[in-house]
């Protein structure tokens, strides 16, 4: 028997849903797609500015926090022919950096960051930058964030009167209604074995709708006793507790291949 035998295993994400499906069908699971989120770039003409001010110098640091978001700036240059020039600033400037995508992106483009999380969270980096004896009172900051608030990295930055500019290269959107309507209801009734959540956006706006529906205490209660919350790693797993959820899943490498093993084994102990 496989260790996912009939279970129903809804994919929150919204990326990499083919083969998440297919591991999850390897195991003998049923993969069911209920995108929580919605992700969309910033217009075309504010992120072009934000490389325009990166390349000219003005910031004593550049903090990034996703590899999606260090990509879109990446493909912005390079459209506007400043490829060559951002990487160029990037080797060239200070830079700290969260989440192991972050850093393999960086790597790709053979920069190692000075400054790195310890844990792939945000309070990790922020950690890493305390105990770092290289970032100055008064720091200017160019801030890379990822649709969501960074309240520990902006506490942090203001404790060391840094002047900082956040930059978005995309926010996140709320689902489709009827989407998450179906999937709170999925969540009430049972009918689902585990729920895999790839970003901290899908737990909140997930709670958001609960919350607007008057259902939170219930879906706790299932999150509780019928479905299992499984995050892909540490900084989603936070959030899934912050917002009430005791038992959370997660794999010790931060991988949702990993994730959909670990469940498999949750199943089977």
């Amino acid at each position: 028997m496989k260790k996912l035998e009939n279970k129903r295993i809804v994919i929150a994400g919204t990326r990499k849903t083919d083969e998440i499906s297919k591991i999850i069908s390897n195991q003998g699971g049923i993969p069911l797609l209920r995108p929580a989120q919605g992700t969309t770039t910033l217009d075309d003409s504010n992120i072009e500015g934000e490389i325009t001010t990166l390349l000219s110098g003005s910031y004593d640091w550049l903090i990034f926090t996703t590899g999606m978001g260090l990509n879109i700036l990446l493909e912005t240059a390079d459209r506007l022919g400043k490829k060559t020039d951002f990487i160029s600033m990037l080797k060239n400037s200070k830079i700290a950096a969260r989440g192991y995508k972050t850093v393999n992106v960086l790597k790709s483009l053979d920069i190692t960051p000075l400054v790195r999380d310890d844990d792939g969270s945000t309070a990790g980096l922020v950690r890493s930058l305390s105990n770092c004896n290289v970032f100055p009172l008064g720091a200017k900051v160019a801030l890379q964030l990822h649709g969501d608030p960074a309240p520990l990295l902006i506490k942090f930055l203001e404790e060391k009167e840094a002047s900082f500019h956040e930059v978005l290269p995309y926010i996140h959107i709320p689902p489709n209604e009827d989407v998450i309507d179906q999937l709170l209801a999925e969540i009430l009734e049972g009918s689902v074995d585990a729920i895999s959540f790839t970003s901290t956006p899908q737990v909140r706006f997930l709670f958001e709708y609960a919350q607007n529906k008057g259902v939170t205490k219930e879906i706790l209660d299932q999150f509780e006793n019928a479905v299992v919350a499984l995050a892909v790693g540490k900084v989603t797993a936070q959030s899934l507790r912050d917002h009430g959820v005791q038992r959370v899943i997660l794999p010790e490498t931060e991988r949702m291949g990993s994730a959909i093993v670990t469940l498999g084994d949750y199943y089977t102990k």
